[in-house]
């Protein structure tokens, strides 16, 4: 049996979606797009502090198992955007309903630091375990307090997916503090990374998977990559692995 199969998610045209959430979403009814063949949907979840638009795309076929994955939640950890950018961008994707968001913290990524314009680290911001935290891990003034955290909730809520992987660096392994130890095992084995627990050191507050994995019946996970990944490691072979996680092909 795929991993796939385990969870149902509801199907949520795009139409209603995009009204739901507010915000503008492109799709494509016949044809897609000649630069971007795989993409089936465009949409703008929501801005930034500073007023950089967060930009989310669907590949693949509806009916699949519906999964999300998320990159430069960090805007100094920007070089797994790269998987995410490949797969948007290469041949049309069969066998997976896939949403990518390649970066979720563009104000952070244009400085090429950790945190949002505010100084704010976006995965100590979910209302989870939520605690007043300073210094490198500074999670706001209060929970749920930025607006990318903002339009992140209100994406999952709207999509509901039944796999998230959140892509990070530099700690190079996959997340076993998480819902699905099989979930776990499959990720780590395909992308070919070691198994880590990411605890925080006791518990990790306001975390995105944590929320998720707290409010839905999907399973989210964190897998991180290295300080330098290799290019190649980024644009050629982990996007395929990626995909065989779920049994999915281009």
């Amino acid at each position: 049996m795929r991993l796939g199969s385990l969870l149902a998610g509801p199907l949520v045209t795009a139409l209603a979606t995009g009204l739901a959430l507010g915000t503008p979403a492109t799709t494509y009814a016949g044809r897609p797009p000649a630069d971007r063949p795989a993409v089936v949907e465009a949409r703008t979840i929501g801005h930034s502090v500073q007023g950089r638009p967060i930009k989310a795309f669907r590949l693949g076929e509806r009916g699949k198992p519906k999964v999300l994955l998320i990159s430069t939640m960090h805007g100094n950890e920007g070089h797994t955007r790269q998987i995410l950018a490949s797969l948007r961008d290469g041949r049309p994707i069969h066998g997976i309903n896939l949403w990518v968001l390649p970066v979720y913290n563009p104000d952070g990524l244009a400085r090429h630091t950790r945190k949002n314009a505010h100084g704010v680290d976006l995965n100590r911001n979910f209302p989870y375990h939520w605690a007043d935290l300073d210094g490198s891990y500074e999670s706001g003034p209060r929970a749920g307090s930025e607006p990318e955290t903002r339009a992140a909730m209100r994406f999952l809520r709207t999509i509901r997916p039944q796999w998230i992987i959140s892509f990070h660096q530099p700690l190079h392994g996959v997340d076993t503090d998480t819902k699905s130890q099989r979930f776990s095992r499959r990720v780590a084995d395909k992308l070919n990374l070691p198994r880590k627990s990411f605890n925080c050191g006791g518990v990790c507050h306001g975390t995105m998977t944590g929320w998720f994995n707290h409010q839905f019946r999907g399973s989210a996970l964190t897998a991180e990559y290295g300080s330098h990944p290799p290019r190649r490691l980024m644009r050629k072979i982990a996007p395929g692995q990626v995909l065989s996680i779920w049994g999915a092909r281009r």
